[in-house]
């Protein structure tokens, strides 16, 4: 008797702590799935693409916890009066990870393939240990942490230049490249809104624990690598192919067809736009604010629009359909070119934010629409090296742009028309080429089998 009354009251009690349960983590399992639906949806999910999308999500999500770890301890924790000099180091800084990716790390994961996944995880297993010893140099201030910061920039390029080569071979049916890139784009900047807080609110306990997140950010995301589809690392289906241009057999960026070559002068344009607006602003808003701010709210005024416009074109991006990624580069260098004029002759706080706004979003299309072609016209062989050797001079148009900005009197007027000359000298050299590729391109890249 005694047991019968005891099972039965242990059977209310046992459901209501299974609602309780259920109640407890539906919000984490909803969510999840949530997520799930929306990175594998119209396909991606069947092709693989969605695993890549939440991949790059972790990878952006580890990259903005690292971010902040190091802002405020070795480039923006610095007096006004050194910062130009403090700036010019950051700058170089940036600049040395390029120097090595394109010549070493390009060609060299050329020659791998069919070890992507393992690239991939290895990048991410990098950072592991990188964040861990930066963990210490933040704490000590000790000179260790700008080698370890540089290989964090190695580490995070080198994924950024395989995460590149793979996506065509995880396009879903009917997905037009433009559009598959910019879902994986999104995806890194959402998850990079939604870690950034956190970050910071791991930075209030101590300067190591957005560090100690990042690391295991990275762990997670070494192991969705490899959980990757097998095409990733398959060869079934290619062809090996020499790209040949007045004779040569040997890859560059002369070599690798009009579209990409005026796609990645248009695209300098936008990077060195961009780095000259985040320096020249920086110190113009420093010592001039906007009318009726303080410094602070003006340079915040300015970096919400830019994030925003950035956020806006990629998402923009996640729903084109347009197969012309030409004419889209074209159009997004027209009208940052407009935008820049109009702040030269009514420079003021509404036209500054205009700017701002309009050069992230024609940056984000832009270079969608430039990894698009590259995926399109280069071969597999030398996909690689090429996005590696674009990547370089991209972020070299930016580090020139930014220098610009540094030396540059803080006079607005003057620094916004400096801007529209710079893009001007962009679409000068690349418009009238781009449309021209892209009427007589032929159905095939340049290329034939060996």
């Amino acid at each position: 008797m005694a047991a019968a009354r005891s099972s039965r009251s242990d059977g209310p009690v046992r459901k209501a702590g299974r609602t309780v349960g259920r109640a407890l983590h539906l919000p984490f399992t909803g969510t999840a799935r949530g997520i799930r639906r929306a990175t594998h949806a119209h396909g991606a999910g069947e092709s693989g693409l969605g695993k890549l999308i939440e991949l790059h999500a972790v990878n952006g999500a580890g990259d903005v916890m690292i971010t902040v770890a190091l802002a405020s301890t070795v480039f923006f924790s610095v007096p006004t009066d050194e910062a130009r000099g403090r700036v010019a180091l950051y700058l170089a800084i940036t600049m040395a990870p390029f120097t090595l990716l394109a010549p070493v790390i390009g060609p060299l994961l050329d020659r791998l393939p069919h070890g992507r996944r393992a690239a991939m995880a290895g990048a991410m297993l990098a950072r592991v240990l990188l964040a861990v010893l930066l963990s210490r140099a933040v704490v000590s201030g000790s000179l260790e942490l700008y080698p370890e910061a540089l290989a964090v920039l190695v580490s995070s390029k080198a994924y950024g230049v395989v995460r590149s080569a793979v996506v065509p071979r995880l396009l879903p049916p009917k997905f037009s490249l433009v559009k598959a890139n910019s879902r994986v784009t999104l995806a890194g900047l959402l998850a990079t809104g939604i870690a950034a807080p956190i970050g910071i609110g791991l930075q209030q306990i101590g300067p190591q624990w957005p560090l100690y997140g990042a690391a295991v950010l990275f762990a997670l995301g070494s192991y969705w690598a490899f959980t990757m589809p097998h095409k990733v690392d398959s060869a079934k289906g290619e062809t090996p192919v020499q790209v040949i241009a007045h004779g040569e057999k040997k890859p560059s960026l002369r070599t690798v067809g009009p579209s990409v070559l005026y796609g990645l002068q248009a695209n300098a344009a936008h990077r060195a736009l961009s780095g000259f607006l985040i320096f020249f602003l920086a110190f113009l808003l420093r010592e001039h604010p906007l009318s009726g701010q303080s410094a602070a709210v003006s340079l915040a005024m300015v970096g919400v629009a830019a994030g925003t416009g950035n956020a806006l074109g990629t998402a923009i991006g996640a729903w084109l359909k347009a197969r012309a990624p030409e004419a889209i580069i074209v159009t997004m260098l027209t009208l940052v070119l407009g935008a820049a004029v109009t702040a030269a002759v009514f420079f003021g706080t509404g036209m500054v934010a205009v700017l701002g706004a309009m050069a992230g979003l024609s940056q984000a299309l832009s270079k969608l629409s430039l990894d698009a072609v590259i995926q399109r016209d280069v071969p597999e062989q030398v996909r690689t090296s090429t996005f590696a050797r674009s990547e370089t001079l991209l972020q070299m148009a930016w580090v020139v742009g930014g220098a610009i900005g540094i030396v540059l009197p803080l006079n607005g007027v003057l620094g916004m028309s400096v801007a529209a000359c710079i893009v001007a000298t962009g679409a000068v050299a690349s418009c009238r080429g781009l449309l021209t590729a892209a009427r007589h391109r032929p159905g095939t890249p340049r290329a034939r089998v060996a």
